[in-house]
């Protein structure tokens, strides 16, 4: 079994900082095998603050180069996983 690394991206305020964080995501697409978005939207109000997860694959030391350019933009914070095959 592969090393799965989970990235937890937490935007402070989506529209701010979405011109910011898609180029980098774009970037590094070849290593992102899943990712997922989402935001609180309801009638009266479209929440400024995202949540995004990253599921990488590939390449670790790309996977080093991607979470150093996503912890240089001001206005999210990080969270990362790792899933490897040691035994409990």
């Amino acid at each position: 079994m592969e090393e799965i690394c989970i990235l937890g991206l937490q935007i402070i305020d989506r529209i701010k900082e979405n011109s910011l964080v898609q180029p980098v995501l774009s970037k590094y697409a070849n290593i992102i095998k899943y990712r997922l978005g989402f935001h609180e939207l309801s009638e009266e109000k479209c929440s400024r603050e995202g949540l995004i997860i990253l599921q990488l694959k590939g390449d670790k030391q790309e996977w080093d180069k991607l979470e150093k350019e996503l912890y240089k933009i001001e206005g999210i914070r990080i969270r990362k996983m790792l899933f490897d095959n040691s035994v409990f």
